[in-house]
């Protein structure tokens, strides 16, 4: 028997996406899988996760509750979130993961493999810091079956597709596990998604995973890998279904960018389209600024589409070349208009204070974006550094520690931790002066500056946001990102739909 874990605590809550397409892989091919989900013990203790006795006895009181009564051959658990990725939260969740290894070590003599999106950028840290027995970077589905035959003296390490273990006092690693067949079966029915929905919970589909583009903060090719890996479009609709019976109404598409490639986005709105989930279900997506035409548009629409997050990050060119964008401001103009054309609201990410950015390219942008008639622009301020980006490679080619460098911890760089980066030429409180530039704007979610109050609810960090969890708990129902802008801008939030 296999038990798989949820440890994300992140409130509002997400529901655990690759845990659930894990379990019914391996159940499909024959295997007992049991899940035990602790995002709800979370609740009622939101903020920075920071360990200690009362989280262990919080976390051994969850296990004790839903332990499986037979012993597992394997405990896999699910690490999506390594930090909330803004600053300056910096809220960091290592700690937890260390606390719930140890805990289930308490239980069970089982070997411990981690896993998920936050595991896969740091997999030789993690495991260090946190004690498991074994990780697994990239595509989980058929790396664990294959992990599974090897601990029941079946097959041998060296052949389990992105396996991570400790040899002595070294790691080894095998290459990472991306297959080119995408077996992710239809069925959601190992987490209880309509519980996650009926209290706001972020209810997300793939219908592919890897990206094509090479931006150069961006660690999703490094983790996912550079080629697409696509759902069958029918399979996408039939998991649709599969959540509509449990009474979900609204999803996020968790592609790093629908539209990358734009054939089999259209070829995924017309399985939704020909399932009729237009008048049913709605939804909202990642794009890529470009390609995106009046056709694609179209057809998002009527399959369904109400909100599109486009990852736009500045509309300086020199900013837009450095980031490693094809786009430009016509680009980010035209996708506007369309996206009004058919119904579709619109949000900007930008994200400022990169490498060569100054007062003048901010200006540029936030000028820019004023007057480009987006429902919503996130002007999140800091850039996130991971190991192996473009990015972080410029800064520590620097001559010597840059002054850029932003983070709330004492001695050694380290990137497990949250670290970022903050061009100095934008001055000593660059957040203040991007909000004077703002001037207002109900549009834009200003960043938080250092000396207010983490949390203080000024930027679009949805994690632990009090304005958002009140949102709600009165019903409102959409992506994150839409209901904050509702609330900031006085409009009707999103709901269920009707």
């Amino acid at each position: 028997m296999l038990l798989l874990i949820n440890a994300n605590r992140m409130q509002p809550p997400i529901a655990p996406i690759g845990l659930d397409y894990l379990a019914a892989y391996l159940r499909v091919r024959g295997e007992r899988v049991e899940v035990l989900d602790l995002t709800w013990a979370a609740q009622g203790c939101l903020g920075e996760v920071a360990g200690g006795e009362g989280e262990a006895g919080q976390i051994a009181s969850a296990l004790a509750a839903a332990w499986p009564e037979d012993e597992p051959e394997l405990v896999g658990i699910s690490f999506r979130n390594v930090d909330d990725c803004f600053w300056p939260s910096a809220a960091w969740f290592v700690p937890h993961l260390v606390t719930l290894v140890g805990q289930i070590r308490l239980r069970t003599a089982a070997p411990i493999v981690l896993g998920g999106v936050g595991y896969s950028i740091f997999p030789g840290e993690l495991l260090r810091v946190s004690g498991a027995d074994y990780g697994i970077v990239g595509d989980g589905e058929q790396a664990l079956a294959s992990l599974l035959q090897h601990v029941r003296g079946k097959g041998t390490r060296e052949r389990v597709p992105g396996l991570v273990w400790r040899a002595g006092d070294a790691l080894r690693r095998n290459p990472p596990a991306w297959p080119r067949q995408l077996e992710t079966p239809p069925q959601r029915e190992a987490f209880d998604n309509g519980a996650y929905f009926s209290r706001g919970g972020q209810i997300g589909v793939e219908t592919k995973r890897g990206c094509p583009r090479l931006c150069s903060y961006c660690v999703e090719p490094l983790i996912k890998g550079r080629g697409a890996r696509l759902r069958d479009p029918r399979t996408v609709a039939a998991e649709f279904s599969s959540l509509a019976a449990q009474g979900v109404d609204t999803i996020h598409l968790c592609d790093a960018e629908f539209n990358l490639p734009i054939r089999h986005a259209r070829e995924v709105c017309d399985a939704l389209i020909a399932g009729g989930w237009g008048q049913r279900m709605r939804w909202y997506a990642y794009l890529a600024v470009v390609p995106f035409d009046e056709d694609l548009a179209r057809r998002m629409a009527r399959a369904g589409c109400v909100g599109i997050n486009f990852t736009s990050d500045s509309a300086d060119p020199a900013m837009l070349a450095a980031y490693g964008h094809p786009h430009g401001r016509e680009d980010l103009r035209a996708a506007v208009r369309l996206c009004h054309r058919y119904g579709l609201r619109v949000m900007y990410d930008l994200l400022l204070g990169g490498p060569g950015e100054t007062r003048s390219s901010v200006r540029d942008s936030i000028g820019f974006f004023r007057g480009v008639g987006a429902d919503a622009v996130g002007a999140a301020l800091g850039m996130r550094l991971y190991p192996g980006t473009a990015l972080t490679k410029l800064i520590w080619g620097y001559s010597r520690l840059p002054e850029g460098l932003r983070r709330r911890y004492r001695g050694p760089i380290d990137l497990v931790r949250p670290t970022f980066y903050i061009a100095p030429e934008l001055g000593e409180r660059p957040a203040a002066w991007v909000r004077e530039l703002i001037a207002g704007d109900t549009r834009f979610f200003g960043p938080e500056d250092e000396r207010r109050a983490a949390g203080s609810g000024s930027d679009h960090n949805y994690h632990a946001s009090p304005a958002l969890i009140e949102a709600i708990a009165r019903g409102a129902r959409g992506a994150y990102w839409d209901i904050l802008a509702a609330l900031q801008q006085g409009t009707p939030v999103p709901g269920r739909v009707q």
